[in-house]
């Protein structure tokens, strides 16, 4: 016996409503339905276990409903906080969010990008390599694209959504040198094209320079395996021990890094050596003393990143490209100290 497909119209006539309103429901057009319509039609798609036909309803209205991810790296506590802000706007606008690991490699990027474009999606949003930036620019001409977290190098051609890392990063090495604190140390994973790492470098570098009167580039320490990254850490903190030494890392990952270092050498967090780094994830403040960090609101920068793309989906088109740069705010524990 075959068995019945189940419509549209089959959800229509169990709901007792028109398949226009159904239509508006699929479409996460909400605020045309009475929430007692809206009961109704729920109950209908459960009871006959309907599931939309997407391909078909892009064919038709001209959208899929359905947004691409493009992530830097799903490993990332930072990318599943982002992503869960892209989900939270995009579900109660009707779409399904999409999201593909480019694991920071350039040419997984660009085929995640093509293949988003041959599935109709109707807008990307990107964490992007950085590497790529030229072209992925020229073909958010043709489909609403926003990056996220990593500006391109032009801003003006593409809405983005980023924090202010350049002047936190400035910030915290203003707070190190009001604690005492003569040498500074930057780890990192090496930043290549990655604008957002640039830019805290050049804060890095900036603020030593003016703040502290030291060379910079000579104080940051890139690391490619952790055995590179205890190598490194030894060094720092036995070089010029007179001098009182902190290190900043990067970003979370590399705050974890060197945080397994710092175990492996025994060395004493704030009475030692000061630690500090970026994101602020929800175990900085278990590990004793409590670790200082640059919190960065991630969660918002995929909320405002999925206003973003859907204001261009739903007709915002037009409109001159946005540059939303968000505040980062300075979290700070016992990692780093007051000299006495």
């Amino acid at each position: 016996m075959t068995k019945q497909k189940i419509t549209i119209d089959s959800v229509a006539e169990l709901a007792g409503v028109s398949k226009t309103t159904i239509s508006r429901y699929l479409n996460g057009r909400y605020e045309m339905l009475s929430e007692d319509t809206r009961a109704k039609i729920e109950a209908a798609i459960k009871e006959l276990h309907y599931r939309p036909n997407r391909i078909a309803q892009s064919l038709k209205g001209g959208q899929s409903r359905l947004i691409g991810c493009i992530a830097s790296d799903i490993g990332s506590p930072f990318t599943s906080i982002l992503v869960k802000g892209i989900n939270s706007v995009a579900t109660k606008k009707g779409y399904e969010v999409f999201l593909v690991d480019s694991e920071d490699d350039p040419e997984k990027e660009m085929r995640a990008f093509h293949n988003f474009q041959e599935s109709r999606m109707d807008g990307i949003i990107i964490n992007s390599t950085g590497v790529n930036d030229e072209k992925l620019l020229e073909y958010a001409e043709d489909i609403p694209t926003v990056f996220v977290d990593r500006p391109p190098s032009i801003k003006e051609k593409v809405d983005t959504v980023c924090t202010n890392n350049y002047s936190s990063t400035r910030e915290c090495l203003r707070y190190l040198k009001q604690l005492g604190y003569k040498r500074i140390g930057l780890f990192t994973q090496p930043i290549g094209c990655n604008t957002a790492r640039q830019l805290r470098r050049q804060g890095f570098t900036d603020s030593l320079r003016e703040d502290f009167g030291l060379e910079g580039d000579d104080a940051v320490f890139s690391y490619t395996s952790s055995r590179e990254c205890l190598e490194h850490l030894r060094y720092f903190v036995t070089h010029e021990p007179e001098l009182r030494p902190a290190i900043l890392a990067i970003n979370g990952v590399a705050l974890l890094d060197v945080l397994h270092a710092i175990k492996k050498t025994g060395i004493r967090i704030g009475k030692e050596c000061g630690v500090c780094g970026f994101d602020d994830w929800g175990w900085a403040d278990l590990i004793d003393p409590g670790i200082t960090t640059i919190a960065q609101d991630s969660w918002q920068e995929g909320v405002i990143a999925a206003e973003m793309v859907l204001n261009r989906i739903e007709g915002g088109k037009d409109e001159p490209a946005a540059f939303r740069e968000l505040k980062n705010r300075l979290e700070i524990r016992g990692s780093t100290v007051s000299q006495g």
